[in-house]
């Protein structure tokens, strides 16, 4: 056995974490997820409808590094669908939820926050996972099959599943560091504090920390 050359071997790098981008993209809602995800070393690649720009609700152009048709879940280490008043009066986002579909099936993790949650919920992927949106009657209006698994809280982890509401990007974040691992115990809950609740005291447990 060659020890040497094991201990010398270069570490297998992270897959990327994609996040769909797509006109009326709600700009505040993942900034914190990207932000840190990249600050930790995870290679952030933004999937469009196509590969064409997109304009989101804050008038940002964005051009897609690939198209949702070259999308596979076993290149991506996460999925992150964010809101967009497309999910609620068209059917053009529907293929993003059918993605979603995919990589949950794949075992790969998908994040959704806002009207991505509908969009999931329409597609039967909140039918049996613990999950939360905005408020409980706004996916009721879908008409799916998971109200009873319905909970009203900041963010919730279920099998793979990140769910959040509009108001909770924060908490949103929270739960995808937990899931790739990104921070952990005292320091994920400093962080949270910190970002949350503007708690200073926070901030020295994240810098102890290195983070």
């Amino acid at each position: 056995m060659n020890t040497t050359a094991d201990a010398d071997a270069s570490p297998v790098p992270r897959k990327p974490v994609h996040l769909a981008v797509y006109d009326t993209f709600a700009d505040w809602e993942t900034g914190h997820t990207t932000a840190y995800l990249a600050r930790a070393g995870h290679t952030i690649r933004t999937v469009g409808p196509g590969r064409e720009p997109v304009t989101t609700i804050g008038g940002l152009r964005i051009q897609p590094d690939l198209a949702l048709d070259e999308l596979r879940p076993e290149d991506s280490s996460l999925l992150v669908l964010t809101g967009a008043d497309l999910w609620d009066t068209s059917e053009d986002l529907a293929p993003f939820a059918r993605a979603a579909r995919a990589f949950l099936d794949a075992g790969v993790p998908v994040a959704a926050i806002c009207g991505a949650t509908a969009g999931l919920a329409r597609e039967g992927l909140l039918d049996d996972r613990d999950h939360t949106s905005a408020v409980s009657f706004y996916l009721a209006a879908t008409g799916y099959r998971g109200g009873e698994r319905y909970t009203a809280t900041d963010a919730v982890t279920d099998r793979g599943l990140v769910t959040a509401g509009p108001t909770e990007p924060v908490a949103f974040a929270r739960e995808v560091f937990r899931l790739l691992g990104v921070y952990e115990g005292e320091v994920l809950d400093a962080w949270y504090r910190l970002f949350h609740d503007s708690d200073a005291e926070a901030y020295a447990v994240l810098e102890k920390a290195g983070r």
